[in-house]
């Protein structure tokens, strides 16, 4: 057998039963469904947010603030945006150190002019180390999280699924909603031909992540 005819006979094999009615493959006919533990999980999306060059942190509930707090001074971040929603007790722990501004229409020039952003997230992908924006009042609107330098992205270990079908289930439910999804794989980055890569070209040169596990 050729390699044509091969691969056209995998993807003949592969939409055999496309006819069959909806719902006609059970509740979920898109899943795969992972075999993999929660915890396996989690350790997985670490492995793979740490392989796309960001920071990952993982926190009990009560040192998200801290933690926060610890990755601006590392980054040298003298001001921050944040979100109207995010949660006062991040902020409030961030003390007198950091320049906090609110949110209130800045444009791109002011954003520009800010070191950072904490967002808080909506779900997050193992398999592929993305975690996606929903843009929530935790999280803000979409520039927030695409000019300044330096994104500190807070994630709920609950919040982290198997892989991409299991995140867009958990996303269907706002559907229809006008606000977009960012999907975020590591900091901003692209290369050139010769694969020389380049971090911040159209979004954040740093992310930082910080996980929450019970």
């Amino acid at each position: 057998m050729s390699a044509k005819a091969e691969i056209l006979a995998r993807v003949r094999a592969a939409v055999t039963d496309l006819t069959a009615p909806l719902g006609a493959r059970g509740e979920t006919p898109w899943v795969d469904q992972a075999a993999a533990s929660p915890a396996e999980t989690i350790e997985l999306f670490v492995e793979n947010v740490i392989d796309y060059k960001a920071q990952v942190v993982r926190v009990g509930p009560d040192g998200v603030g801290g933690a926060i707090r610890d990755a601006l001074t590392a980054y040298g971040a003298s001001s921050v945006v944040v979100p109207s929603g995010l949660d006062p007790a991040w902020v409030s722990a961030l003390g007198d150190g950091v320049r906090i501004v609110a949110d209130e229409g800045l444009g791109s020039l002011d954003l520009d002019a800010i070191d950072s952003v904490i967002t808080a997230s909506a779900v997050s992908i193992a398999t592929t180390g993305t975690i996606v924006l929903d843009h929530g009042p935790d999280q803000g609107r979409r520039a927030l999280s695409l000019v300044p330098d330096v994104h500190v992205c807070v994630v709920h270990a609950s919040q982290v699924v198997h892989d991409v079908p299991e995140a867009v289930f958990r996303l269907h439910p706002q559907e229809g909603m006008p606000r977009p999804l960012t999907w975020i794989s590591g900091p901003s980055a692209t290369s050139d031909i010769e694969l020389d890569r380049v971090e911040g070209v159209h979004g954040p040169r740093t992310l930082h992540v910080i996980l929450i596990e019970a």
